[in-house]
């Protein structure tokens, strides 16, 4: 509310400097008509002593000059001589009935005939130095609130959409790539800020400026002032063209550059892969086949620009300008034309185009915005979750129920098939089959990330699409093969953002979970800080702040993805231990490939395809000589030390 309030008064003192700038050409014309040649006007001439009392005059030799308009109204005027002055050259010759020829006017003689206009033209002139300097506060005023509130507009829809972008489905980001979505926070609101910034105080600056240029014309020449409105269509129809032309161009030049932002964050992320299988040139060839689509509507741009913005306008203004001499020129011919009337249309004239070549500079701005306030709008009307402001729900028991759940990432291509397990409090679940089986993705339905196609999944015995994300998640943790640390530094990443967290709790939960050993040898400890995702700790190092950072969470419901797949087995006593306190009474859902580490689990399920084809703890399983009995048999004779025939030395999760 407050920057559209200093934009409209920006917008308001922008009116008014213009205003104060379409004064000066009529100022011009009443100095020149109304006194530099008002020498030129009818006079009377008489002696000194016949001049009545107050009637302006001028004394050349022993004659007394009197202007005929200064003589309005005088009774006497009536028997004075007439006189005339007219120039010829350089000089002025004055001419009175009783002079045989006309008389050459010494400078001496011309300035004493000036001699009343001096004070209203330095007046006038002054009057025009100060609405330059009125319009110039002016300017400078309506520049600064409209920057102020195009920059707080944009800082607020930059936020606006951060928020959002937190709300949207996970779905949208599995089909995004993360440099498009970078590129509308980052470069489309940027471009949106010249709507702001720069189109809209040039439209309205033109437009201002073309009805008051207009007005003027109008009281100068009406006729002339009829035929320079077939100028404004004319310029529509050219704008619409190149409008039409310019979004196509504009819009790729915009797709191209989030395409060239994703390819960059994709390769900065995945550098050592490319160098490794020595792609470089590959990347690079498909880098510059982007660069070059774009840089090639650019082009296209920048000559639609060429032809349908200052050269067509230019050529359009010289004809007019042309056309409107020699309408004043066959006038003077028939009628007196006024100089100063002449020169002030010329200058009106002018300052027609003016404005119309500033709407055309800006149109490329302008569709540039328009083209990314599409894309920023299009993602903002997005759906979100709501972000409940409630109070904060009851910790659940944790007792979890999928019952006949199917679900697709698209359309009816399946991807789990007639899924129903249980998991009471404090039991542990494991979740085991090859790649692409559907076991990630019974864990996002869990977190509420994605909605089962059909059946229910319930906490509790209560249905989770009728509770909010947030209150979903609250009493949830997980710990993810690959895990992620923020920018920061340990403690804010085991806190993160938890208000309830302190630093006893931090040191707490890196203790139980045996990270406090490595953490204490840090120079900073518990504030040392982490770079992108923590690239200065090693794999394990940021595995035991992951089960640290949910141990200081406390969730009732535990997510393990593939937590181990990716510990050495030096490390992997460690994590272990760590994991053993992590799911202490808490239900805890386990996806693992090694199979050794999950035979203690109270239930594993396998799937294949999509589907349950086997659940039971290890031993039944194991005795049914199944699915579960191959892969545990094939990992074992890859090397995988038989397991304890109790779960004594077993490195799993134990259910508590």
């Amino acid at each position: 509310m407050f920057s559209r309030t200093k934009i409209i008064i920006a917008l308001v003192l922008l009116c008014g400097a213009v205003g104060t700038q379409l004064a000066g050409p009529y100022i011009a014309k009443v100095i020149i008509d109304g006194h530099l040649l008002s020498i030129s006007r009818p006079w009377f001439v008489t002696a000194p002593a016949a001049v009545p009392e107050g009637v302006r005059s001028v004394a050349i030799g022993d004659q007394a000059y009197i202007r005929q308009d200064w003589a309005e109204g005088v009774p006497e005027a009536s028997g004075w001589s007439a006189a005339t002055i007219r120039q010829e050259g350089a000089s002025f010759m004055l001419e009175t009935a009783e002079s045989a020829a006309p008389v050459r006017l010494t400078n001496e003689d011309v300035i004493q005939l000036y001699s009343y206009e001096f004070v209203p033209v330095l007046r006038l002139i002054g009057l025009y130095v100060g609405l330059l300097a009125l319009s110039g506060l002016l300017t400078f005023v309506q520049s600064y609130m409209l920057q102020t509130a195009a920059l707080s507009i944009i800082r607020k829809m930059r936020m606006d959409v951060m928020n959002h972008i937190h709300r949207i489905s996970v779905r949208y980001f599995d089909n995004t790539p993360v440099g498009q979505v970078v590129s509308r926070i980052a470069n489309d609101t940027e471009a949106i800020r010249d709507l702001f910034m720069s189109f809209m105080a040039t439209f309205v600056v033109s437009g201002v400026n073309l009805i008051g240029i207009y007005v003027a014309i109008f009281l100068l020449d009406v006729r002339l002032a009829l035929l320079c409105l077939v100028l404004i269509p004319f310029f529509i129809v050219v704008m619409t063209i190149h409008l039409k032309y310019s979004k196509v161009y504009v819009a790729a030049m915009r797709a191209r550059l989030s395409d060239m932002n994703a390819m960059l964050n994709e390769s900065i992320n995945v550098m050592p892969m490319i160098q490794a299988f020595r792609r470089e040139k590959t990347r690079t060839g498909e880098f510059e086949a982007l660069n070059e689509d774009r840089y090639v509507n650019q082009r296209k741009q920048m000559r639609l620009f060429s032809l349908s913005s200052r050269n067509i306008v230019g050529l359009t203004g010289s004809l007019m300008t042309a056309g409107v001499i020699w309408y004043f020129g066959g006038k003077s011919l028939h009628t007196a034309i006024s100089f100063g009337v002449f020169y002030a249309f010329i200058d009106y004239l002018g300052r027609i185009f003016q404005p119309i070549i500033g709407i055309f500079d800006q149109l490329t701005n302008a569709q540039r915005a328009f083209v990314s306030a599409e894309r920023v709008f299009s993602l903002l009307d997005r759906e979100g979750e709501k972000l409940d402001a409630e109070a904060a729900p009851p910790r659940p028991e944790g007792n979890v129920k999928f019952d006949n759940v199917w679900f697709a990432y698209n359309q009816e291509d399946y991807v789990l098939r007639s899924i129903s397990l249980e998991a009471r409090k404090g039991e542990t679940v494991a979740l085991v089959g090859h790649t692409g089986s559907g076991k990630s993705s019974i864990m996002n339905l869990l977190l509420g990330f994605y909605e089962p196609s059909q059946g229910t999944i319930t906490i509790d015995g209560e249905d989770i699409t009728g509770i909010s994300k947030q209150a979903l998640r609250k009493h949830m943790g997980i710990v993810l093969q690959d895990p992620f640390l923020f920018t920061g530094d340990i403690k804010f990443n085991v806190g993160l953002y938890n208000e309830h967290i302190d630093r006893e709790k931090v040191k707490q939960a890196l203790r139980d979970v045996g990270a406090a050993e490595f953490v204490e040898q840090l120079p900073g400890g518990c504030d040392e800080p982490v770079v992108e995702r923590g690239n200065t700790l090693s794999a394990g190092q940021r595995q035991l702040i992951s089960f640290a950072r949910a141990l200081a969470h406390d969730p009732a419901i535990l997510i393990l993805d593939e937590a181990t797949a990716s510990i050495d087995s030096e490390t992997e006593g460690i994590i272990q231990n760590a994991l053993k306190v992590l799911c202490e009474g808490r239900t805890t859902f386990v996806i693992a490939h090694r199979l050794s580490t999950i035979r203690e689990a109270d239930r594993i399920c396998v799937l294949h395809h999509g589907e349950i084809v086997e659940s039971g703890n290890h031993e039944e399983l194991m005795a049914l000589q199944g699915r579960y009995y191959k892969m545990y048999q094939l990992q074992k004779g890859e090397g995988s030390p038989p397991p304890a025939a109790t779960g004594e030395h077993s490195p799993a999760i134990r259910s508590r």
